[in-house]
């Protein structure tokens, strides 16, 4: 939450916008700067800038969008949280699905707007994020309680990404190999990797091989 100035008065509350379309932060800028209780510190286009700014700025809130380049900006949603505990992550996005909302929610986003929907529903999504509270559009958090969960919810929260990767492990890929057959970096196979022993509890590939035969992702 933000804290109380050398006056007394409360700061507004910092944050980091990261979106890969410039005109997008523009509008979002213009957006939140037009709040007196709300201050934007950066803007990144990528999710390493916005990794950065999160480190040196440490706002309250990062408005981060889910796709920016070829890569989702889920998995290093953990890792950002891991390394700025006082920032809560807003993701935005055109993702109206309720099972990108739990995935996000999952990996400890705070908030989950649709970019149609944006406008007050980001502003309050931003202000409830800075009190640590979670905030899910209601016509979005409507759908995800009317949905079913998915077939994830019995493999300890695995997004359908990590099922797909741990049934590659479970098969003897290196991570190398499943970047490629997956069309990922190195880099987002090892975020997933993590997350899945993080998840699973099991830290050895035997581990995850026992994983994914007793649940059955591969014979």
């Amino acid at each position: 939450m933000p804290g109380p100035n050398h006056n007394g008065a409360h700061s507004a509350i910092g944050v980091v916008l990261a979106d890969d379309h410039a005109i997008v932060r523009s509008g979002l800028r213009m957006l939140l700067d037009a709040e007196p209780d709300i201050a934007v510190l950066a803007e990144a286009e990528d999710v390493d800038s916005a990794a950065r700014y999160v480190l040196g700025h440490k706002p309250e809130v990062l408005v981060l969008d889910l796709n920016m380049g070829e890569d989702s900006s889920l998995p290093a949603i953990p890792d950002m949280i891991r390394r700025s505990p006082g920032t809560a992550i807003v993701v935005l996005t055109m993702q109206d699905d309720p099972a990108f909302a739990r995935e996000a929610l999952g990996a400890g986003a705070r908030g989950y707007v649709v970019k149609h929907s944006a406008g007050e529903e980001l502003l309050e999504a931003v202000r409830v994020a800075a009190r640590g509270e979670t905030y899910l559009s209601p016509k979005l958090g409507a759908r995800l309680a009317a949905a079913p969960p998915s077939g994830a919810d019995a493999l300890d929260g695995l997004s359908d990404r990590e099922v797909e990767v741990l049934k590659l492990i479970a098969l003897g890929h290196t991570n190398a190999e499943i970047a490629g057959q997956l069309y990922l970096s190195v880099r987002t196979i090892e975020t997933h990797r993590a997350h899945i022993q993080q998840k699973t509890r099991r830290t050895s590939r035997p581990e995850l091989v026992r994983y994914a035969l007793d649940h059955g992702l591969v014979e």
